[in-house]
């Protein structure tokens, strides 16, 4: 009986379904790499996703912001601290895997004949043109044809042209909210199927590749870990220290939270507890209720980690070398699509899928190679994004000296118990 309690956990079964790729890749690699279809299966059915899902949680996230003259000096504040330290965090990833070059030990072009038209498009992508296509000819166009950049462009307008109504748009930004949810509860039942993507998907590597592809993989997985705890303890270490307060206490008063999101990969999952704990800290109540749901839009930290390092890695496995220039522009695609993931499982993978599609230089068949870790990668973005929501929000509450740090002292049974909620 607990055997079978465990088997359900999805950890376990991709954890499982490696393994077993890992096996029939190794002995049997004739029959393996023809199971490439399973990964480009599961990709398509994340692709076909991405421009709703995008659309609704970027608007959402501007137009729950609520009267932007009541708290634009708030709400600014909060964009500017979560532009500046995503962007941090983005050249941080940049950074490290151009020096682990974790993808360097492997290389994809001869399984994928067309990677040589995507290493031109490479020297062929202008900076003009790269602008000019955010604009679309035609939204619906946009859409159907998952036209990511184009679509957030239009998720933003609609965003802040929502909030300028006030009142008379709340039950569009509601049944926006609901049609959010139902369209991440797709990406769960599409979730569901990972175990199999993820054992074509491996299979398919070790047979056309050997095990040596394994250890590139390790290496990536490795320097993500690496790179976002020294992200957490380094950078928003120092953010808290300026703010007077202590990361690691911090963290200990939220560890209940932390292992909540390890055991469910989703940042989102702690989100309601998160809110009633970050006001018994000390934050109040309006600056709780305006950060945080914003910040699961704007400011995903290890979100924005892995989605450089996964972009340049799957760059350096399909033999696209980039310039200084186009990894610049690669950054600020990915300040863009980094805003429209959401804090639940799988949603780094489809913002990749996002980042890559709207960035064609580099060859999306190479998300492929991912499909086997992605899921380990998930529970360190998870946990990085809800830490750094956390202390995004205390900052801006002592920003804004709407913070009692008192509260504290009486409050932390009550959240235990249940008798402070977020309403």
């Amino acid at each position: 009986m607990k055997l079978k309690k465990i088997m359900k956990n999805m950890t376990v079964q991709v954890l499982f379904a490696i393994l077993l790729g890992v096996l029939f890749g190794q002995f049997f690699p004739k029959y393996a790499v023809e199971l490439k279809v399973l990964g480009d299966i599961f990709i398509k059915l994340i692709k076909m996703v991405i421009a709703p899902i995008i659309f609704f949680t970027v608007v959402h996230g501007i137009a729950s912001m609520g009267d932007m003259k009541k708290v634009g000096r708030i709400g600014g504040k909060a964009l500017l601290y979560f532009e500046i330290v995503t962007t941090i965090a983005l050249t941080i990833g940049l950074l490290v895997v151009n020096i682990v070059k974790p993808g360097s030990g492997i290389d994809i072009s001869k399984a994928t004949g067309d990677v040589a038209q995507y290493a031109e498009k490479a020297h062929d992508n202008s900076v003009m043109g790269f602008i000019m296509n955010i604009v679309p000819d035609n939204v619906i166009g946009a859409f159907a044809s998952g036209e990511l950049l184009p679509v957030l462009l239009f998720a933003v307008l609609f965003g802040f042209a929502l909030t300028a109504i006030g009142e008379k748009g709340q039950a569009i930004i509601s049944l926006f909210d609901k049609l959010s949810h139902v369209f991440f509860g797709i990406v769960n039942i599409i979730m569901k199927v990972s175990p199999i993507a993820a054992f074509g998907a491996m299979s398919y590597t070790v047979g056309k590749f050997g095990l040596g592809s394994l250890f590139t993989l390790g290496k990536l997985m490795g320097s993500v870990y690496l790179t976002m705890f020294l992200f957490i303890i380094v950078v928003l270490g120092f953010i808290a220290k300026v703010f007077g307060f202590n990361i690691f206490k911090f963290i200990s008063y939220i560890k209940e939270e932390i292992l909540l999101v390890l055991g469910t990969s989703s940042s989102e999952s702690a989100l309601p507890r998160m809110m009633s704990k970050l006001e018994a800290y000390g934050a109040s109540k309006s600056v709780v209720g305006l950060v945080i749901p914003t910040g699961y839009s704007f400011n995903l930290d290890g979100t924005s980690i892995y989605l450089s390092m996964a972009a340049l890695f799957v760059a350096q496995v399909s033999g696209v070398d980039l310039s200084i220039w186009q990894q610049i522009t690669l950054l600020f695609v990915l300040m863009l699509t980094s805003k429209g993931a959401a804090g639940v499982t799988g949603s780094g993978f489809i913002t990749l899928a996002a980042t890559l599609a709207a960035f064609p230089s580099i060859p999306i068949a190479g998300m492929a190679l991912l499909l086997g870790v992605d899921r380990f990668m998930s529970e360190a973005r998870a946990i990085t994004n809800l830490i750094g929501n956390g202390v995004a929000t205390v900052v801006i509450a002592k920003m804004e000296n709407e913070f009692d740090p008192n509260r504290l002292e009486v409050d932390e049974s009550a959240v235990k118990s249940g008798n402070i909620a977020y309403n």
